[in-house]
């Protein structure tokens, strides 16, 4: 007879304990265990059997052959990029973000792109009801009748598996995993166990009809994929959107990708009518026609990919013992380091002023290779001179010199194929006090 277990989880990280406690000793979480109920049965106490119920027989490197795996394309290429050329076929892809990021949004645009090229695709939502889709649905298409997008309101994992290995679609949408719940197991929807035992029926349903899978998941307040981590050890994919609320800028990142490369980035726009992807992002993060001092523009690389940003620096005198240091798109931290480089190296009197920076766009920028352009947003801000028409290229070390970074040349290309020919960079100068020389004391 089988016998009942009692163990407490935690819904923050998985870590399971035979009592409960109030705090996690593996995430530090307080409250966070769950009572579950697990039924073991007892074993036979025989030496275990290791006989082969099949004939298998291992290959060699060189017998294996590679097969091209089959993609579908999104219908935004900006998201095929970040996926390594569209959606393979019996793939599972994890969509996490922030609430209110535009998720549900992506997806449902992906969907009535796929669907009105002749794919038949299933939306299962467990957080929204039909109609409230459809409401989006017309927002973001010009018409809604479509026969081939099919839309679904359930939160039963058993369920779902069955409506989908009867319908049979090229194409499927679960938004979101951690409303998923089933009977066969304790638990509420959104807890470690209902999370791993979905995640693992939705694996196993798209692997055997070769569908394609992607499924939305939520984050915790630190920015991580909610559930167990192995969540993201199970998928095939994980992909990211991130962005500020206040600005329409997002960025879909990929995290792990078995079928491309994980290095890639997405940049999209989120306006009245839904996403809108960018092809070329300097669109967003340039200011057009601004000639004021404190402007200079960096060479920016998500991936493989360089734009150019604008960074803006506001130096002002300061009546306080301690000068304020705000950023915005930069962490303040690294800015703090640049300031005591300049104060330092360059002999500027950032000690007596306070220092604004931000990032135009709403962009969060974490290249090394930015760092000229901040110091030298600071310093035309302090000397009062424009410097909007250069870009500054170069990592800025301790000692003040000049570090070359990554794609250097892929840097400067795209800075020359805007028309930008006053580039700043490691090769022409050494460190930071000969650009200070540049423009004058």
């Amino acid at each position: 007879m089988a016998k009942v277990n009692t163990s407490f989880v935690c819904q923050e990280c998985g870590y399971e304990s035979p009592k409960f406690l109030g705090k996690c000793p593996e995430c530090g979480e307080w409250n966070s265990l769950r009572e579950f109920k697990v039924q073991t049965s007892k074993l036979k106490n025989e030496a275990p059997s290791y006989k082969s119920q099949t004939n298998i027989t291992p290959k060699t490197l060189s017998q294996i052959t590679l097969e091209k795996s089959d993609r579908i394309l999104s219908g935004f290429s900006e998201m095929d990029s970040v996926m390594g050329g569209g959606i393979v076929l019996g793939s599972v892809t994890l969509l996490a973000g922030d609430p209110g990021i535009g998720k549900s949004t992506l997806l449902l645009q992906t969907a009535l792109n796929i669907s009105t090229k002749g794919k038949r695709v299933l939306y299962i939502s467990g957080e929204e009801s039909q109609q409230q889709i459809k409401l989006r649905a017309e927002r973001l298409a010009k018409t809604t009748k479509n026969d081939n997008l099919f839309l679904v309101s359930l939160v039963d994992t058993d369920a779902i598996c069955t409506l989908i290995a009867n319908e049979q679609p090229d194409f499927a949408i679960i938004d979101s995993v951690q409303t998923m719940e089933s009977e066969n197991l304790t638990g509420l929807s959104g807890s470690v166990g209902q999370v791993r035992y979905a995640a693992a029926e939705f694996i196993k349903l798209a692997k055997n009809l070769n569908i394609p899978v992607i499924l939305v998941g939520h984050v915790t307040k630190e920015g991580m994929v909610a559930g167990p981590m192995i969540l993201s050890h199970m998928v095939d994919t994980v992909l990211f959107l991130e962005g500020e609320k206040n600005t329409g800028t997002r960025l879909l990142r990929s995290l792990k990708n078995r079928f491309g490369p994980v290095d890639e980035v997405g940049v999209f726009e989120m306006a009245e009518g839904g996403m809108k992807e960018l092809k070329n992002p300097q669109e967003l993060f340039l200011t057009k026609g601004n000639n004021s001092p404190g402007s200079v523009m960096v060479a920016n690389m998500e991936g493989t990919r360089s734009f150019l940003v604008e960074v803006q620096a506001l130096a002002v005198y300061s009546k306080l013992p301690m000068p304020r240091r705000v950023s915005s798109g930069i962490d303040y931290k690294r800015v703090e380091l640049l300031l005591a480089v300049l104060q330092k190296h360059a002999k500027l009197p950032v000690d007596s002023m306070d220092i604004f920076v931000n990032v135009a766009g709403g962009i969060k920028i974490t290249d090394p290779a930015c760092d000229l352009g901040i110091c030298m947003a600071v310093l035309s801000s302090i000397k009062n001179i424009n410097l909007s028409k250069y870009v500054g290229i170069a990592e800025v070390g301790l000692l003040g010199e000049l570090r070359q970074p990554s794609f250097l040349d892929k840097r400067v290309a795209q800075a020359k194929k805007l028309g930008i020919t006053k580039i700043i960079t490691s090769k022409n100068y050494k460190s930071i006090e000969e650009v200070v020389k540049l423009f004058g004391k």
